[in-house]
């Protein structure tokens, strides 16, 4: 996001809408590494347990699929 889309954002919308704009793209960038974090520790603990863990599935429910 360019200093110039974000002041043009303020001057149209107002400084509470373009800070919430400004905090959910911080955020978005923060889950991804998140995620990545948590990919990686699930890799090493199925290593270490020796079992395999699948991944790849992006279901909604809370259980983890063991293969």
């Amino acid at each position: 996001m360019a200093i110039n889309e974000f002041l043009n954002l303020i001057t149209n919308v107002g400084f509470p809408i373009a800070v919430c704009a400004y905090l959910l793209f911080r955020l978005e960038k923060q889950l991804s590494q998140l995620s990545f974090s948590i990919n990686k520790l699930n890799t090493i603990i199925s290593t270490k347990l020796g079992v395999v863990i699948d991944t790849t599935s992006n279901s909604s429910d809370d259980k983890s699929k063991v293969a």
